[in-house]
């Protein structure tokens, strides 16, 4: 036992060893940074990077990071997401450029052995910056402009003893914008080649540093001679495929860049593997030369394919890429890839672009995704579970909004795992960039419009992020611009020279409302609208037929809202009449958006409690509704739909499926009900019972059950009947519109839509609320409470299930929040995940729902559940 016991110990710590030597290759400098304004800073560069200079009175730095993350980390700003406290905050306009220019120090421990290269690469600094090593300048050229990356060979400068010191000058963008209340503020921080929300939008107030900092990673990697760079996959698909079926083979190209960093040429071998089969090519490099290698194509037999999220697997292979020389590997680059290919076509029925994959083709159901964190706080994990929501939401493509910045790898990541395809815009604007006549703009459309004022930085960063991002599978389509064509020769650039050399293989958008892809028939700018609709609007009125931008409301409960609105300003915002704001200052600041007199028919709420829990009513109708209504009419008026948005960046008060803390609110689990693969639907307007099905099988046997159920829970089963349909397609069944009107007409009524599989499970669960003939939820407000059985039992180390059952004797239990809280606290845990809320049960019914949460081992939690007329309870985890 001792022996065996030992024999384990041996591995591990061998294990360790070799992967600490292999992680050596390539590590972050993330940690005991250190700052200090330039103001503060009387030394030079040179002296800054010594390590004999103290950084004794130096502010630890947060690196990634921008400076107002560091001043915010260091207690120096009040957190700007609550209340007015972004007020507080000196803006950047007012202070001059001096004030957020920051010097920032880091040491680290590094050797150069005999024929290594060691390489200092940073993904992202935001605006230009000097940077100094061991009292050298690193870079001769100035380095500027927040999307592209540099790489410096510094194996010259490392200090003998291995002791570094690195300094690094960062200064904000050399135009900064007025942030005058205007999209982009006065528009001039366009002039720059970086993200243009930071002077303000109608969704965030200013940025006060304009997300100036080393915002994104830096790291130091080692190399031999010849150094690897920028490999580059494309995987070919042929024919019309579908997923869980052996695949006919898959056409895989390989190449990469090779740096030779010597005086003399260099001759070697550029190779990988894959299915268990080596791939190489020989390779004479010059000196001093940087050239592209492409590698033989590669057949890749019976490949497990990657599909969108609800068609299919995901699935991913690895590569490791290496360059040889004398047998010994130079350099190496891994790659995790998948194998897919997106193609389009014009639908001439439609008037629009449609997207398929692998041969089939995809009804789009989208969110527009503005940024992560508005202060550039990135992390894999926040990136995962954003990601994993929009999969929840069964949607299966995600906009990158062109007024912030090209994503990072890691978001990329999380969309290759999840399923989302990728539309990237580049970052310009139609408000900023001069589509529009616009009083708050400083400068006129003409000079606008040539916005950025370096054209040249602006391709070069195209050019690197294409390099960066083109090996994801996610990643579908490139897009010229939100609402606007990048300038003639920027364009050029990027169209005719830039994609077809360095990708190639995706579909270029002008813009992203351009008629290309979605023929604008109504004129104007071809999005929206934006705020609360009828949900007769999305069934019964035709708008563009591949929206890039559609939306509605998305306030939070009250737990949501009390976590940024101070005690005073927690009250039901009351709009103003003839404009956009509300009478409190707060809820006008963080953008709140009107929802009109949609929560009057639930009755007039009481206090913030009862409207924020009215509010999520309204927004589990709107959510669904919209899906429901494009859906209902796939390929014949739409080939798909963009919501506009899902998500926050900062404390925002509309359009969003879940809060800047990761806490979903009703809109989520609408929307995901609305975008079921397999769904049976209710149309408001005609009363038609219709079933959706966005797979590639033919569904056949699917039992079709529509159940009304009265105030006292009271049921009667309206049709029950035996239905198939045809793979990516709509199907009307019948119209129930008259007994609906009849049983509604007092009181309102809730009306269950089910499908059924053979196995007589339910696939479809579709659950209505009707109002009564005056338009009003008169039966909700009279209803009798009804007590829940809850049993929760932890499952894993990260699941919880949760069984709900309704007595047989009581109403409808309707509308239940689940959430999983602290044991001591009471606080909600997030971010977690359920397979599905604000459920309601019918009399004698019982639901199972899996909660999961990654923490869950190390976490004592319990159970919430509370709804519209169930008393909340809180359960122990058994």
């Amino acid at each position: 036992m001792k022996i065996s016991y030992l024999f384990f110990k041996i591995c591990v710590l061998t294990l360790c060893c070799i992967q600490i030597a292999a992680a050596q290759n390539r590590y972050e400098l993330n940690s005991e940074w250190y700052c200090n304004p330039i103001g503060d800073t009387k030394a030079t560069g040179s002296e800054l990077s010594s390590t004999d200079y103290s950084l004794e009175k130096w502010m630890p730095a947060t690196v990634p990071g921008t400076v107002l993350t560091t001043l915010l980390n260091n207690g120096k700003v009040p957190d700007p997401f609550y209340g007015m406290n972004n007020e507080k905050i000196k803006d950047i306009y007012e202070t001059g450029r001096e004030h957020y220019t920051y010097w920032f120090a880091k040491d680290f421990t590094e050797k150069a052995k005999e024929g290594e290269q060691v390489w200092l690469s940073f993904r992202g600094i935001n605006y230009s910056v000097e940077v100094f090593l061991n009292g050298q300048k690193v870079n001769a050229e100035p380095y500027k402009g927040m999307y592209l990356r540099k790489q410096f060979n510094i194996t010259s400068f490392l200090a003998e003893n291995g002791k570094n010191r690195l300094a690094v000058l960062v200064h904000p963008a050399d135009h900064v914008g007025n942030p005058n209340g205007g999209q982009g503020g006065d528009g001039t921080i366009a002039k720059g080649v970086a993200l243009q929300y930071t002077a303000g939008w109608d969704w965030i107030q200013p940025v006060r540093d304009r997300n100036t900092g080393i915002w994104d990673k830096v790291f130091i990697e080692k190399t031999g001679a010849v150094n690897l760079k920028n490999p580059h996959i494309v995987t070919l698909v042929e024919g019309v495929r579908k997923p869980g079926e052996e695949q006919d083979p898959a056409t895989i190209k390989v190449s990469a860049e090779l740096q030779n960093t010597l005086s003399v040429p260099v001759k070697g071998t550029l190779q990988y593997t894959l299915a268990g089969q080596t791939v190489s090519k020989t390779v004479s490099l010059k000196a001093h030369k940087t050239v592209e290698v492409d590698l033989p194509d590669f057949i890749l037999e019976a490949p497990k394919l990657w599909w969108p999220s609800g068609y299919g697997e995901q699935n991913l292979y690895d590569m490791d890429i290496k360059f040889l020389t004398d047998g010994q590997t130079s350099d190496s680059e891994k790659v995790t890839f998948g194998v897919r290919e997106i193609q389009t076509d014009w639908n001439a029925h439609t008037l629009s672009k449609q997207i398929s994959v692998n041969g089939q083709k995809i009804f789009i159901k989208g969110g527009n995704w503005i940024i992560s964190d508005a202060m550039l706080r990135f992390s894999k994990e926040r990136y995962d579970a954003e990601i994993r929501f929009h999969r929840d939401m069964n949607l299966n493509l995600i906009r990158i909004w062109g007024g912030a910045l090209p994503e990072r790898p890691e978001f990329y990541e999380a969309c290759d795992k999840y399923g989302l395809l990728v539309i990237q815009d580049f970052w310009m604007s139609g408000d900023c960039n001069g589509r529009w006549l616009d009083p708050k703009k400083k400068e006129d459309q003409w000079t606008r419009r040539q916005y950025p004022d370096d054209h040249s930085l602006f391709i070069e960063s195209a050019k690197d992020v294409v390099k960066m991002l083109r090996n994801h599978a996610s990643l579908a389509i490139w897009c010229g611009g939100n609402e606007i064509t990048p300038p003639a020769d920027i364009m050029h650039a990027i169209k005719e020279e830039i994609l077809p050399e360095y990708d190639g293989t995706r579909w270029f958008i002008d813009y992203s409302n351009s008629d290309e892809m979605s023929y604008n028939f109504k004129g104007g700018n071809g999005d929206g609208p934006y705020g609360i609709q009828d949900i007769s609007t999305f069934w019964a009125e035709r708008t563009w037929p591949f929206n890039s931008e559609v939306g509605s409301v998305g306030t939070g409960d009250a737990v949501s809202l009390r976590r940024f609105l101070p005690e005073e300003n927690q009250v039901i915002p009351i709009e103003m009449e003839g404009t956009e704001k509300v009478k409190d200052e707060v809820w006008t600041y963080h953008k709140y958006i009107d929802y009109g007199n949609s929560m009057e028919p639930y009755g007039t709420p009481r206090d913030m409690e009862d409207f924020a829990t009215k509010a999520q009513l309204v927004n589990y109708n709107q959510y669904r509704g919209l899906m429901e209504g494009f859906t209902a009419h796939m390929w014949d008026w739409y080939t798909g739909v963009i919501i506009w948005k899902t998500q926050n960046p900062w404390t925002a008060l509309r359009g969003q499926m879940y809060d800047y803390y990761l806490d979903p609110n009703a809109c989520l689990y609408g929307l995901r009900e609305g975008s079921e693969a397999l769904h049976a639907m209710y149309d408001p307007v005609k009363g038609n019972i219709m079933i959706a099905n966005n797979t590639f099988e033919q569904q056949h046997d699917l039992m079709l059950r529509v159940t009304a159920y009265d105030m006292d829970g009271k049921s009667k089963r309206l049709t029950q009947v035996f239905n198939y349909i045809e793979p990516a397609s709509i199907r009307l069944i019948m119209s129930l519109q008259k007994s609906i009107q009849e049983l509604s007409n007092e009181k309102g009524l809730f009306l269950a839509v089910q499908l059924l599989n053979v196995d007589q499970e339910l696939v479809s669960d579709n659950f209505y609320w009707i109002p009564d003939a005056e338009g009003n939820y008169s039966g909700l407000q009279e209803m009798a409470s009804a007590q829940l059985k809850v049993e929760a039992t932890k499952i894993s180390d990260s699941e919880i299930s949760v069984t709900v059952s309704n007595s047989a004797d009581n109403t409808v239990s309707f509308f239940n929040r689940l959430s999983l809280v602290d044991a001591d606290t009471r606080e909600r845990l997030l971010p977690t995940f359920f397979s599905d809320n604000y459920v309601s049960l019918v009399p004698g019914e019982e639901k199972t729902i899996t909660v999961s949460y990654d923490k869950l081992k190390s976490t004592d939690a319990l159970i919430e559940i509370g709804g519209w007329n169930t008393p909340t309870q809180t359960i122990e985890i058994r």
